[in-house]
């Protein structure tokens, strides 16, 4: 089985070439900012840092976006969904155990795509 067979790492319960993987080659665009949420979750998630950086928008993005190799990201829960913000718990795995973090994330739209603009981390 290829690896574009296997499950999205973003929860959808459906294979990663027909769910994120379409949104990391620029085959499609996210049609809502939680649909965004869940491909940029699957980037860090598989290593697609281009990714990433290309979806933060360009007033509030670093200047390049440095892989973590110590974490090991597992499963993204959504919390809540709602106009241009999106709650959500994402689990990790490091060298020292699990941990989640949680945030709400907001998004704008800009020349009809989606961005993610910032966040606010919040207590796990």
């Amino acid at each position: 089985m290829s690896a574009f067979a296997h499950p999205c790492p973003c929860g959808s319960a459906t294979s990663y070439d027909a769910c994120c993987g379409r949104l990391h080659r620029q085959e499609a665009q996210a049609a809502t900012p939680e649909e965004l949420m869940r491909s940029r979750y699957a980037a860090y998630a598989v290593g697609d840092l281009d990714h990433v950086f290309r979806t933060w928008h360009p007033r509030t993005r670093p200047h390049d976006v440095a892989p973590d190799a110590g974490i090991t990201w597992e499963r993204l829960e959504i919390v809540a969904a709602s106009d241009d913000e999106v709650e959500f718990r994402a689990h990790y795995r490091t060298a020292e155990g699990a941990g989640v973090m949680h945030e709400r994330s907001r998004f704008e739209q800009r020349a009809g795509r989606w961005f993610y603009v910032d966040g606010d981390v919040r207590d796990a």
